[in-house]
C-alpha cells in the first residue's frame, strides 16, 4: 500500500493522536472512511461506465468486420460470375465476320 508498512503506519498513527487529540481521532477517521467509501463508490462508476463504452466499441467494430467480410464475399461472386464463360445462346447471337461462309 504505497510503500507504507507497519511502522511507518504505527508513526503516522501516533502523531495523528498526539495532534488531533483521542477525543476527534474517531470522528476524523470515520470521515475519512466514509470519504474513501463513496470514492471507492464512484470510482466503481466510472469503471462501469468505461466497460460499457468499449463494450459497445467492440459490438461495433465486430459489425463493421463482418459488414466488410460480406462486402468483399459479394465482390469475389461478382467477380467470379463475370469471369465465367458466357453461355452458348449467348454466343450464336453474335454476327459472323463477312469473309467466314455461312455455316450448313
Amino acid at each position: 500500500m504505497f510503500g507504507i508498512g507497519m511502522p511507518e503506519l504505527m508513526v503516522i498513527m501516533v502523531v495523528a493522536l498526539i495532534v488531533l487529540g483521542p477525543k476527534r481521532l474517531p470522528e476524523i477517521a470515520r470521515a475519512l472512511g466514509k470519504g474513501l467509501a463513496e470514492f471507492r463508490r464512484a470510482t466503481a462508476d466510472v469503471n462501469e461506465e468505461l466497460r460499457k463504452a468499449q463494450r459497445a466499441i467492440e459490438e461495433e467494430a465486430r459489425q463493421a468486420e463482418a459488414a466488410a467480410r460480406r462486402a468483399e464475399a459479394a465482390k469475389k461472386a461478382a467477380e467470379a460470375s463475370a469471369s465465367a464463360p458466357a453461355p452458348a445462346a449467348a454466343v450464336a447471337s453474335v454476327p459472323r465476320p463477312a469473309s467466314d461462309p455461312p455455316a450448313e
